[in-house]
Protein backbone atom coordinates (compact mmCIF):
# COMPACT_ATOMS: atom_id res chain seq x y z
CA UNK A 1 0.00 0.00 0.00
CA UNK A 2 1.37 3.40 -0.99
CA UNK A 3 2.17 5.82 1.82
CA UNK A 4 -0.29 8.67 2.18
CA UNK A 5 0.91 12.14 1.15
CA UNK A 6 1.55 14.62 3.95
CA UNK A 7 -0.84 17.42 4.85
CA UNK A 8 0.59 20.27 6.91
CA UNK A 9 -0.59 23.69 8.10
CA UNK A 10 1.74 26.69 8.11
CA UNK A 11 0.15 29.28 10.39
CA UNK A 12 2.27 32.26 9.29
CA UNK A 13 4.49 33.37 6.42
CA UNK A 14 7.25 33.73 9.02
CA UNK A 15 7.15 29.94 9.45
CA UNK A 16 7.11 29.03 5.76
CA UNK A 17 10.84 28.24 5.71
CA UNK A 18 10.15 25.32 8.05
CA UNK A 19 7.95 23.56 5.47
CA UNK A 20 9.00 21.66 2.35
CA UNK A 21 6.91 23.06 -0.51
CA UNK A 22 8.87 21.29 -3.25
CA UNK A 23 6.48 19.14 -5.26
CA UNK A 24 3.56 20.02 -3.00
CA UNK A 25 0.24 21.69 -3.64
CA UNK A 26 0.35 24.92 -1.66
CA UNK A 27 -2.96 26.52 -0.72
CA UNK A 28 -2.73 30.26 -0.03
CA UNK A 29 -5.33 31.26 2.57
CA UNK A 30 -6.31 34.87 3.26
CA UNK A 31 -9.98 34.66 4.22
CA UNK A 32 -10.31 38.36 5.20
CA UNK A 33 -10.09 39.17 2.29
CA UNK A 34 -7.65 38.52 -0.55
CA UNK A 35 -8.43 34.90 -1.40
CA UNK A 36 -12.15 35.58 -1.00
CA UNK A 37 -11.89 38.50 -3.43
CA UNK A 38 -9.85 36.42 -5.90
CA UNK A 39 -12.40 33.61 -6.12
CA UNK A 40 -15.32 36.07 -6.24
CA UNK A 41 -13.76 38.00 -9.14
CA UNK A 42 -13.02 34.83 -11.11
CA UNK A 43 -16.51 33.49 -10.46
CA UNK A 44 -17.86 36.78 -11.80
CA UNK A 45 -16.01 36.19 -15.05
CA UNK A 46 -12.71 37.97 -14.55
CA UNK A 47 -10.23 36.78 -17.17
CA UNK A 48 -7.51 36.52 -14.51
CA UNK A 49 -6.27 37.96 -11.26
CA UNK A 50 -2.64 39.09 -11.20
CA UNK A 51 -1.38 39.05 -7.59
CA UNK A 52 1.53 41.40 -6.88
CA UNK A 53 3.43 42.12 -3.70
CA UNK A 54 3.95 45.88 -4.02
CA UNK A 55 1.71 48.86 -4.65
CA UNK A 56 4.20 50.23 -7.19
CA UNK A 57 4.11 47.07 -9.29
CA UNK A 58 0.32 47.03 -9.08
CA UNK A 59 0.07 50.56 -10.47
CA UNK A 60 2.66 49.83 -13.18
CA UNK A 61 0.93 46.67 -14.36
CA UNK A 62 -2.42 48.44 -14.32
CA UNK A 63 -0.99 50.82 -16.90
CA UNK A 64 0.65 48.17 -19.08
CA UNK A 65 -1.75 45.19 -19.02
CA UNK A 66 -4.60 45.66 -21.51
CA UNK A 67 -8.15 45.64 -20.15
CA UNK A 68 -6.99 45.59 -16.53
CA UNK A 69 -8.03 47.34 -13.33
CA UNK A 70 -6.07 47.74 -10.11
CA UNK A 71 -7.24 46.91 -6.63
CA UNK A 72 -5.83 46.35 -3.20
CA UNK A 73 -5.40 47.47 0.37
CA UNK A 74 -2.90 48.08 3.12
CA UNK A 75 -3.95 47.63 6.73
CA UNK A 76 -7.52 47.08 5.54
CA UNK A 77 -7.90 50.42 3.76
CA UNK A 78 -7.96 51.24 0.03
CA UNK A 79 -4.60 52.47 -1.23
CA UNK A 80 -4.26 55.89 -2.88
CA UNK A 81 -3.26 55.35 -6.51
CA UNK A 82 -5.31 52.19 -6.98
CA UNK A 83 -8.71 52.18 -8.61
CA UNK A 84 -10.50 49.78 -6.27
CA UNK A 85 -10.22 48.01 -2.93
CA UNK A 86 -10.01 44.44 -1.70
CA UNK A 87 -13.70 43.73 -1.16
CA UNK A 88 -15.21 40.67 -2.86
CA UNK A 89 -18.44 42.69 -3.17
CA UNK A 90 -16.72 45.23 -5.44
CA UNK A 91 -16.36 42.80 -8.33
CA UNK A 92 -19.75 41.70 -9.72
CA UNK A 93 -19.98 40.24 -13.22
CA UNK A 94 -21.37 43.50 -14.58
CA UNK A 95 -18.06 45.15 -13.68
CA UNK A 96 -15.27 42.57 -13.79
CA UNK A 97 -16.29 40.09 -16.53
CA UNK A 98 -13.61 39.79 -19.20
CA UNK A 99 -11.14 42.03 -17.35
CA UNK A 100 -7.94 41.33 -15.46
CA UNK A 101 -7.67 42.39 -11.84
CA UNK A 102 -4.20 43.40 -10.67
CA UNK A 103 -4.35 42.93 -6.90
CA UNK A 104 -2.04 43.74 -4.00
CA UNK A 105 -2.87 43.13 -0.34
CA UNK A 106 -1.17 43.34 3.03
CA UNK A 107 -0.78 39.60 3.58
CA UNK A 108 -2.13 37.19 0.96
CA UNK A 109 -0.34 38.36 -2.17
CA UNK A 110 2.90 38.61 -0.20
CA UNK A 111 2.73 34.96 0.90
CA UNK A 112 1.93 33.75 -2.61
CA UNK A 113 5.20 35.19 -3.92
CA UNK A 114 7.21 33.57 -1.11
CA UNK A 115 6.39 29.98 -2.13
CA UNK A 116 9.14 28.11 -3.99
CA UNK A 117 9.21 24.78 -5.81
CA UNK A 118 5.53 23.94 -5.46
CA UNK A 119 3.89 21.58 -7.93
CA UNK A 120 0.87 23.88 -7.93
CA UNK A 121 -0.27 26.98 -6.06
CA UNK A 122 -3.97 27.55 -5.50
CA UNK A 123 -6.01 29.86 -3.28
CA UNK A 124 -8.60 28.86 -0.73
CA UNK A 125 -11.41 30.52 1.19
CA UNK A 126 -14.68 29.46 2.76
CA UNK A 127 -16.31 30.59 -0.49
CA UNK A 128 -14.67 27.65 -2.33
CA UNK A 129 -13.94 25.21 0.50
CA UNK A 130 -15.43 22.08 -1.10
CA UNK A 131 -13.82 22.79 -4.48
CA UNK A 132 -10.40 23.16 -2.83
CA UNK A 133 -10.87 19.87 -0.97
CA UNK A 134 -11.87 18.05 -4.16
CA UNK A 135 -8.85 19.50 -5.99
CA UNK A 136 -6.45 18.32 -3.27
CA UNK A 137 -7.93 14.81 -3.24
CA UNK A 138 -7.59 14.53 -7.01
CA UNK A 139 -3.92 15.55 -7.01
CA UNK A 140 -2.72 12.96 -4.45
CA UNK A 141 0.31 15.15 -3.66
CA UNK A 142 1.68 16.55 -0.39
CA UNK A 143 -0.26 19.60 0.75
CA UNK A 144 0.83 22.70 2.62
CA UNK A 145 -2.02 24.93 3.78
CA UNK A 146 -0.39 28.35 4.01
CA UNK A 147 -2.11 30.94 6.19
CA UNK A 148 -1.40 34.54 5.19
CA UNK A 149 -1.93 35.62 8.81
CA UNK A 150 -1.65 39.32 9.72
CA UNK A 151 1.82 40.81 9.33
CA UNK A 152 3.30 37.41 10.26
CA UNK A 153 1.11 37.08 13.37
CA UNK A 154 -1.23 34.08 13.48
CA UNK A 155 -4.85 34.97 12.80
CA UNK A 156 -8.02 33.11 13.57
CA UNK A 157 -9.92 33.13 10.27
CA UNK A 158 -7.13 31.59 8.17
CA UNK A 159 -6.50 28.96 10.82
CA UNK A 160 -10.21 28.07 10.84
CA UNK A 161 -10.23 27.56 7.08
CA UNK A 162 -7.16 25.33 7.31
CA UNK A 163 -8.95 23.39 10.04
CA UNK A 164 -12.01 22.98 7.83
CA UNK A 165 -9.84 21.42 5.12
CA UNK A 166 -8.13 19.09 7.60
CA UNK A 167 -11.49 18.00 8.99
CA UNK A 168 -12.91 17.35 5.51
CA UNK A 169 -10.03 15.41 3.93
CA UNK A 170 -7.43 14.73 6.61
CA UNK A 171 -8.25 11.02 6.65
CA UNK A 172 -6.81 10.72 3.12
CA UNK A 173 -3.46 12.23 4.13
CA UNK A 174 -0.73 11.67 6.67
CA UNK A 175 -1.30 14.40 9.26
CA UNK A 176 1.61 14.53 11.69
CA UNK A 177 1.47 18.25 12.27
CA UNK A 178 0.27 19.81 15.50
CA UNK A 179 -0.76 23.04 13.78
CA UNK A 180 -3.07 20.97 11.55
CA UNK A 181 -4.52 19.19 14.60
CA UNK A 182 -5.02 22.48 16.44
CA UNK A 183 -6.65 24.09 13.39
CA UNK A 184 -9.06 21.17 13.00
CA UNK A 185 -10.05 21.21 16.67
CA UNK A 186 -10.60 24.96 16.56
CA UNK A 187 -12.75 24.66 13.45
CA UNK A 188 -14.90 21.99 15.08
CA UNK A 189 -15.48 24.43 17.94
CA UNK A 190 -16.31 27.33 15.59
CA UNK A 191 -18.28 25.45 12.93
CA UNK A 192 -21.81 26.04 14.32
CA UNK A 193 -21.39 29.82 13.97
CA UNK A 194 -18.25 30.82 12.08
CA UNK A 195 -19.00 34.51 11.90
CA UNK A 196 -20.04 34.69 15.54
CA UNK A 197 -16.86 32.88 16.57
CA UNK A 198 -14.75 35.36 14.62
CA UNK A 199 -16.35 38.52 15.99
CA UNK A 200 -13.84 38.55 18.83
CA UNK A 201 -10.86 38.16 16.48
CA UNK A 202 -8.39 40.95 15.86
CA UNK A 203 -8.90 41.09 12.09
CA UNK A 204 -12.70 41.13 12.40
CA UNK A 205 -12.42 44.10 14.76
CA UNK A 206 -9.89 45.80 12.46
CA UNK A 207 -12.07 45.49 9.36
CA UNK A 208 -15.39 46.15 11.05
CA UNK A 209 -13.94 49.47 12.20
CA UNK A 210 -13.97 50.40 8.49
CA UNK A 211 -17.65 49.39 8.24
CA UNK A 212 -16.90 46.16 6.38
CA UNK A 213 -19.26 43.82 8.24
CA UNK A 214 -20.96 42.82 4.96
CA UNK A 215 -17.60 41.73 3.58
CA UNK A 216 -16.90 39.65 6.66
CA UNK A 217 -20.28 37.93 6.50
CA UNK A 218 -19.75 37.23 2.79
CA UNK A 219 -16.27 35.81 3.40
CA UNK A 220 -17.59 33.26 5.90
CA UNK A 221 -20.24 31.90 3.50
CA UNK A 222 -19.55 28.29 2.51
CA UNK A 223 -19.18 27.21 -1.13
CA UNK A 224 -20.69 30.26 -2.79
CA UNK A 225 -18.12 30.09 -5.62
CA UNK A 226 -17.41 26.47 -6.62
CA UNK A 227 -14.10 26.90 -8.44
CA UNK A 228 -10.37 26.81 -7.71
CA UNK A 229 -8.04 29.70 -8.59
CA UNK A 230 -4.68 28.32 -9.70
CA UNK A 231 -1.45 30.19 -10.46
CA UNK A 232 -0.38 29.91 -14.09
CA UNK A 233 2.69 32.01 -14.74
CA UNK A 234 1.94 35.29 -13.01
CA UNK A 235 -1.85 34.97 -13.25
CA UNK A 236 -4.48 33.26 -11.14
CA UNK A 237 -7.06 31.64 -13.40
CA UNK A 238 -9.81 29.06 -12.94
CA UNK A 239 -8.42 25.52 -12.68
CA UNK A 240 -9.94 23.27 -15.31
Amino acid sequence: MDALPKLEVCLSPALLHLFDTNGAVVVIIDVFRATSTIVAALHSGAQAVIPVASVEECIQLGRSVPNSITGGERNGAIIPGLQHGNSPLEYPASFIAGKKLVLTTTNGTKLLHMVEGAAEIITGSFLNLSSVCEFLLERKLPVVLGCAAWKDRVNLEDMLFAGAVVQAIGQYFSVDCDSARAARQLYELAKPDLLGFLKDSSHYKRLSAFGLEKDLQYCTTLDLHPLVPILKGRELVVAR
